[in-house]
């Protein structure tokens, strides 16, 4: 982008988000400050973007018609997916019309709205390390993959869904039908299709946010977030930190790998690297275990991650401004202010409208701070808020995070 516009006027930079849950709402918020007129496009209404956005719009994202008469209809200078149930083929139909220009890429968008197109992409054709897979379509497949080399324990995850839903690890033969059961429910859609992992018996796991921005020369720049790390229960992100403490040739293994991947994921139409210099700009969030210095990659989202909630307290420009300055063609800036902690704030109950008591008594816990998302309906395990809290000592921030965190109580109206 040379130039940006005003909001509401003929010559607005108008950008589209589909998928507008917690993440999405602070990307809109980040847009926003930068005068950009933005688009809040999500399944259900009222979702947590559509609150701030100049636009809500409410369609079935997977709906290739649908999402075709949405963009022409809009005409948005970028679309931004924050999901992963999107029509990916749509959008690559209308990224080669010239139409729109999608971010990362559209490419990027296909490859990555589900677990085998970007693990066959990092272990087939980039050779990055992985833990050992195989893709199943059935119950009988996923007890042969086990049996016939990826062994117990192991890890089930659908190809598709969202904060680890659906995904669980496998001790022994009782646990199998009922991994697979479980996810068969939690794909985000009904692709009938898992993947099987072999355990990796790693110290940690990590985010390592990456940046793809323009340079003072007009080229794309790399840059690198500290390292987050994170505690996930079931695959579901429950607390992170940054900066997370690495031995130095780890941390270096690991931007290798982000860098490779995200090199890959930022070319242009059918991953040619030559279609325009500025390809694929944003942030991503590289997923990777780590066991002493040896590195394996493990997932990548073109896009914020939730456990980069934390750099909204750590961060001088948080990951939702840097994934908004990156796709606009704005320099970055990844610097560490502080480090600091994020802990879930789960709903807790099963009902809409809900309340939430104690907001005030978390924000007496030295150093802290809330985000309420503004979701219409709790569930029990749904994520409604995060709380954060930045301290010189990280293992101090994350005690309390969780403190801030457990002092909300959502409850019925």
């Amino acid at each position: 982008m040379k130039t940006l516009g005003t909001p509401l006027s003929p010559q607005a930079t108008k950008v589209m988000l589909l998928g507008s849950g917690e993440l999405g709402k602070e990307v809109l918020i980040a847009l926003q400050r930068l005068g950009v007129e933005t688009i809040a496009v999500d399944r259900y209404e009222n979702a947590p973007g559509q609150q701030v956005a100049h636009h809500a719009r409410t369609i079935t994202m997977s709906d290739p018609a649908q999402l075709k008469a949405l963009i022409e209809s809009e005409r948005p200078h970028l679309v931004v997916p924050e999901i992963e149930a999107i029509a990916t083929p749509m959008l690559q139909q209308l990224e080669a019309a010239g139409t729109v220009r999608v971010i990362p890429t559209a490419r990027a968008a296909r490859l990555t709205m589900d677990r085998e197109g970007i693990r066959r992409l990092a272990a087939e054709t980039l050779s990055l390390p992985t833990s050992p897979y195989q893709f199943c379509d059935s119950l009988a497949e996923l007890q042969a993959a086990i049996d016939g080399g990826i062994g117990y324990p192991c890890i089930v995850k659908p190809v598709m869904s969202s904060s680890g839903k659906g995904q669980s690890k496998i001790d022994g033969p009782a646990d199998v039908k009922k991994a697979w059961d479980y996810a068969m429910a939690g794909g985000r859609v009904s692709h009938g299709r898992v993947i099987v992992e072999g355990f990796i018996a790693f110290d940690y796991e990590i985010t390592l946010l990456t940046v793809r921005a323009v340079g003072a020369d007009g080229l794309v720049e790399t840059h690198f977030c500290e390292p987050i790390g994170h505690v996930q229960v079931s695959g579901d992100y429950v607390e992170s930190w940054q900066p997370h403490p690495m031995h130095p040739a780890a941390l270096e293994r690991s931007r290798q790998i982000a860098k490779a991947v995200t090199d890959n994921l930022g070319q242009g139409l059918d991953g040619d690297a030559s279609n325009g210099a500025t390809a694929g700009l944003g942030l991503f969030g590289v997923e990777l275990f780590v066991q002493g210095e040896q590195v394996w990659f493990s997932e990548v989202s073109p896009r914020p991650h939730d456990t980069g909630m934390v750099t909204m307290t750590t961060q001088w420009q948080n990951e939702f401004e840097l994934h908004a300055r990156a796709i606009l063609g704005l320099p970055v800036n990844t610097a560490l202010k502080s480090p600091g902690a994020s802990a879930v704030i789960y709903g807790g109950v099963e009902a809409k409208g809900i309340v939430f008591d104690g907001v005030a008594e978390a924000l007496r816990v030295p150093n802290t701070d809330i985000r309420l998302f503004g979701k219409p309906e709790s569930f029990v395990k749904r994520r409604m808020g995060v709380a954060l809290a930045f301290d010189a000592d990280v293992q101090v921030a994350r005690v309390n995070a969780k403190l801030a965190a457990s002092k909300v109580k959502p409850r019925v109206a």
